[in-house]
């Protein structure tokens, strides 16, 4: 499980590395390989905010392909890096030691793909650790004795972090890797309920049939098996049970949304403890949706708004074919789709009003595209966003339509985007081929001194 590199194939899994991260996120969006490329002789951008009452700096620039962080105390963060599957302790823009460095498949969208932090008081086994020890659990595409090995797996694993150590390792759940090598999804959050949300792509980028099952709506294929969904376990791996069930058989029960084609990003909402998603395309039908218990996305049937599936694809959407799990799944249309994609990934909700008033309980959306952050404001019942004009009919036919809705761009590809608990600024992870940097937004107290 373990790392043993030897320093005779440090150069050989450094040439790996920037190969096959030029894939990630990217895999579905054709028009964007080719700008990837072009983007390797260009100076990295530099982020510009909108609010001309924020400011951006850099907490840190030698990071390689970060792909999540978690915070776990003030200006203490782990952050995971995708390809090198290593666990880093990054405190007060300082990386402080490399805790953990695992064995990783990196081949497009595999590799070390999620975290997940949660304190151990909060659960049953609260009486045999101390107050401030706490689970992290990773998503990883885990290969033998070495990177890029013997893939075993796509595994859910869960760490005890005590003594400034991660320790103690516990297999949660065992997930497909196959077809592969792209829709791994891999994204982690502990929800209200203190329990683990993963989300899967279906993994199945070529609709190899071999790689088909049920909980892509397709009638007669195979069971559930981790794949296309959203999963929720406890923090011992097991079923929740609170009386949602989609039904039994293979992992359906774990399941709590299905008919998920590929995504990078799921967050709940601080107010309402709804959990939403961002959803990648193909050429087009990119999404944000919210997945109530039983919620069903709809792929392989219908991607983006249901009436307006016909105009992207070879056929017309019907509904009766999608699988509703005798009553226990729902298809929901998205709450935003877009027609020209844009690859959106981490989404991330602001709880407090450190940055402004006006920031306080919106939504912020990462994306691949231009480094771009969107932030939205939601509707009065928290349900879905406050779109107007161009945007009321919930569809992006244009990608000046969002322009108003732009809080940065330039970030590089934006993989997670987190909220300082303590003081409530926001830091971004962004990466690209070469580095990958932390960056920390907050309010410009020179300017609002000079005003």
């Amino acid at each position: 499980m373990y790392n043993t590199h030897s320093y005779a194939t440090i150069s050989v899994i450094a040439l790996i590395v920037i190969t096959c991260t030029c894939l990630i996120y990217i895999d579905n969006i054709d028009n964007i390989n080719a700008q990837s490329t072009k983007k390797l002789k260009k100076e990295p951008s530099i982020p510009i905010l909108r609010d001309a009452n924020l400011k951006t700096e850099i907490i840190i620039d030698d990071l390689k392909f970060p792909s999540g962080m978690e915070f776990i105390g003030n200006d203490d963060l782990l952050v995971i890096e995708k390809n090198t599957g290593k666990v880093k302790r990054v405190t007060n823009g300082q990386v402080v030691s490399d805790l953990l460095d695992l064995n990783v498949a990196t081949e497009s969208e595999r590799g070390l793909l999620g975290i997940a932090v949660l304190d151990i008081s909060k659960t049953k086994h609260a009486g045999n650790y101390g107050p401030n020890d706490k689970f992290v659990f990773l998503f990883v595409t885990e290969t033998e004795n070495e990177d890029n090995g013997k893939i075993l797996g796509n595994r859910v694993y869960r760490f005890d972090f005590v003594n400034d150590t991660l320790v103690n390792p516990v297999l949660l759940l065992d997930l497909p890797y196959l077809p592969g090598p792209s829709h791994n999804g891999g994204v982690m959050k502990i929800g209200p309920d203190n329990n683990l949300y993963i989300i899967m792509g279906d993994l199945n980028r070529l609709k190899d049939p071999n790689g088909d099952t049920i909980a892509s709506n397709l009638e007669g294929t195979s069971l559930p098996d981790g794949r296309g969904g959203v999963l929720r376990i406890t923090p011992d791996g097991k079923t929740v049970n609170d009386g949602f069930t989609l039904g039994k058989g293979g992992l359906l029960d774990k399941y709590y949304g299905y008919g998920v084609r590929n995504s990078f990003g799921i967050g709940f909402d601080n107010v309402t403890g709804y959990l939403w998603d961002t959803e990648n395309g193909s050429h087009y039908g990119d999404e944000i949706n919210i997945i109530k218990p039983g919620f069903n996305s709809g792929w392989r049937q219908v991607l983006g708004l249901s009436s307006m599936y016909s105009e992207f694809s070879d056929k017309e959407f019907d509904k009766s074919k999608l699988i509703n799990f005798n009553g226990n799944g729902k298809y929901y249309d998205p709450i935003l789709t877009w027609n020209n994609t844009i690859a959106p990934t981490t989404i991330a909700f602001i709880h407090s009003s450190t940055l402004g008033q006006e920031y306080k309980d919106d939504v912020l959306v990462g994306g691949v595209k231009n480094g771009t952050i969107l932030h939205f404001d939601l509707n009065q019942t928290r349900t879905g966003l406050q779109l107007e004009g161009s945007l009321s009919d919930g569809l992006v036919n244009k990608p000046d339509e969002v322009n108003t809705a732009i809080f940065g761009t330039g970030f590089d590809i934006i993989t997670d985007i987190k909220i300082d608990p303590i003081d409530g600024d926001v830091y971004v992870l962004a990466a690209n081929t070469k580095n990958g940097k932390i960056y920390k937004i907050f309010k410009d107290e020179d300017v609002l001194d000079s005003k």
